[in-house]
């Protein structure tokens, strides 16, 4: 076969190949799939910082100022707003703060930072750093259930409050006797 043949056939070839990778390739992810901010894999489990004085006054990502006194933190995983629990692995304490701002950087390998606020109550001012696991908060919040009288089935009456009652007062609230020993077994032994 000539030479200028073997080069065609082989451009052909190659087209091909590009054409039948390149659709696959260029393929989107499926919509709606949560993927947490830059990539990161969620872990509830890692070492968490805090900052204070340094950074106090300063913007953060959700447009207010930093206050070292709130229980505020820092985090890339979850969204601006959400309220979480944060337990210091090394003695047990917890804080619920809320994530008002990105970070920590993540070359640190850091899952955390947390306000001073947060900090001291972590107890790990002294160190800088400590283990913590940290997740979602539930908030809930109870109310005393309300009852309606009309939705209430009137009781029937206990035994003692029968033998105070004379038969003309039982027969009285059944509309007759007979009825009130068919309506009702407790009525109905005592009249037997």
């Amino acid at each position: 076969m000539p030479m200028h043949t073997r080069l065609g056939i082989a451009g052909l070839l190659f087209a091909a190949g590009l054409l039948w990778i390149g659709p696959t390739s260029a393929a989107t992810p499926k919509a709606g799939r949560h993927r947490p901010a830059l990539g990161i894999k969620l872990r509830p489990v890692g070492v968490a910082s805090w900052y204070g004085h340094q950074h106090q006054g300063r913007k953060m990502a959700n447009g207010q100022k930093f206050d070292r006194y709130k229980l505020t933190a820092a985090c890339w995983c979850f969204p601006l707003g959400t309220v979480i629990r944060v337990v210091n692995l090394d003695n047990g304490k917890s804080v619920v703060v809320t994530i008002t701002d990105r970070g920590p950087n993540l070359r640190l390998h850091r899952v955390l930072d947390l306000s001073e606020a947060a900090a001291k109550q972590l107890d790990y001012i002294a160190r800088g750093l400590t283990p913590v696991f940290f997740s979602p908060a539930v908030a809930v919040e109870t109310q005393p259930a309300q009852l309606d009288a009309h939705l209430l089935e009137p009781s029937s009456p206990s035994p003692k409050e029968l033998s105070r009652e004379s038969e003309a007062q039982v027969a009285a609230r059944y509309a007759s006797a007979s009825r009130a020993t068919r309506l009702d077994p407790v009525v109905a032994l005592r009249f037997d």
